[in-house]
């Protein structure tokens, strides 16, 4: 769950369009993420932003991402949007269900050409269960994702990929979301859980990745442990969505070999609750002295990931160790300024999503209300009841659109010379998350 998905596209898109990225078609989105590359395009004249949508940078690759997280973390402190942000976000959806990182023209009918990838669809069923008032909608999403899974029980980011901790992560925040049970979500015999307890590695002091969780396994078989990862898997076993509600915790000491009050300890069960303490024990070792996660570049200088330590924040209080998430979080209020301002809308529903789970004021982080700033990236506040908000809540769709707000105006896309170039330009910097 990160702001980062807006450069993981790019390789999907980019293979989509023909380009010659190098991309092979078992490319890892998520190998691309990192808070260190550039921002997304601002939009030219020639591109305008569609009037519902929140953030100002072209939509390209993480219109749906980025407008479901904000959704999501309004409704968790008790605001609301527009109307013409949840329309904007019904009318992406395809008629089959799934959504794509961003349709330029929601009118014309999905095909074989539309980059429908399981993040930005699990992430929309989210943001509809939040505002509520939108059940078909979800269902349908929830009903595409459920035929997508995979023999593992887990998901990969597009369609028949190989599954990953990130994808399988959020597609299980999706079911839950809806009010499914994500254990009983089998395909082969397999769940979501046990694709991601595939993907965990074992927890012993004093070895390499202890706790942890990877990506996918490489090209041999093997797991290395991966922050983002982690923070996402932990929150999947767990069985939770984007939003993790201060003092709840899913850590599970009973039946598990160890002392339910040593935080520190490895669990040495097999369930999900197992799982996801270890790799929350990894996440507590992982940060620094200063409290933040670094940055997972290779070749690079150490640097922040702001990203990931506001993931590991959520995380750490989803495994009920709360006292873990105080320095990450005194951290990003005083770091956040700069990234949160470049990034945008999902930068600023990290933090509140972090402060939430943690139990403090988003409201008041670092002396700044990130409710507000959110809030200035969008469009007005002009509805008391999201079901007001026109859409197509019938069984079956009836159409591709799902309805489109008046006056939304459609970003006209990057050209392919850009595409190619923004594509290569990150894959020069990201190591492949194993």
């Amino acid at each position: 769950m990160n702001v980062r998905r807006s450069a993981a596209v790019v390789a999907v898109l980019a293979a989509t369009a023909g380009v010659g990225t190098g991309l092979g078609t078992g490319f890892a989105p998520a190998a691309l993420a990192d808070d260190t590359a550039p921002a997304a395009p601002s939009a030219s004249p020639s591109q305008a932003i569609p009037t519902g949508l929140y953030g100002s940078t072209d939509p390209k690759f993480d219109g749906v991402w980025r407008q479901s997280l904000t959704l999501v973390a309004l409704d968790a402190v008790g605001d609301k949007p527009g109307a013409g942000a949840v329309d904007w976000l019904l009318g992406q959806q395809c008629a089959d269900g799934a959504f794509a990182a961003y349709r330029p023209d929601p009118t014309a009918p999905c095909d074989t050409k539309t980059a429908v990838d399981t993040n930005s669809t699990a992430a929309a069923v989210q943001a509809l269960a939040a505002v509520g008032g939108h059940d078909a909608q979800a269902e349908r999403a929830v009903g595409w994702l459920k035929a997508n899974q995979n023999d593992d029980g887990g998901w990969g980011f597009t369609t028949g990929g190989p599954s990953d901790a990130n994808s399988t992560s959020v597609v299980i925040g999706a079911l839950a979301a809806v009010g499914g049970t994500p254990g009983g979500q089998k395909k082969a015999g397999h769940s979501p859980y046990d694709a991601l307890r595939a993907l965990s590695l074992p927890c012993a002091a004093g070895t390499e990745g202890s706790g942890a969780f990877a990506y996918q396994p490489d090209k041999k078989g093997g797991l290395a442990a991966n922050a983002d990862a982690t923070a996402a898997a932990v929150v999947g076993s767990l069985g939770e969505g984007f939003v993790v509600d201060a003092g709840k915790t899913g850590d599970s000491g009973r039946d598990s070999g160890r002392d339910s009050g040593s935080a520190s300890a490895c669990a040495v069960g097999t369930s999900p609750e197992d799982a996801a303490h270890n790799g929350a024990v990894y996440l507590a070792g992982a940060l620094t002295s200063d409290g933040y996660l670094k940055s997972a570049l290779a070749g690079a200088e150490d640097q922040p990931d702001l990203g990931n330590t506001a993931d590991a924040v959520v995380a750490l209080a989803a495994a009920g160790d709360k006292d873990a998430t105080a320095k990450p979080l005194a951290w990003l209020e005083k770091n956040y300024g700069p990234w949160a301002a470049k990034s945008g809308p999902a930068a600023y529903a990290q933090l509140i999503l972090a402060a939430h789970a943690a139990g403090t004021d988003p409201r008041d982080f670092g002396g700044a209300d990130l409710v507000a700033r959110l809030t200035e990236t969008g469009p007005a506040r002009d509805v008391a009841d999201y079901r007001s908000v026109p859409g197509d809540d019938t069984a079956d769709g009836g159409g591709d659109d799902g309805g489109v707000a008046t006056g939304v105006v459609l970003g006209a896309g990057l050209g392919l010379a850009a595409l190619a170039g923004a594509a290569l330009t990150r894959l020069t910097r990201k190591r492949r998350r194993a």
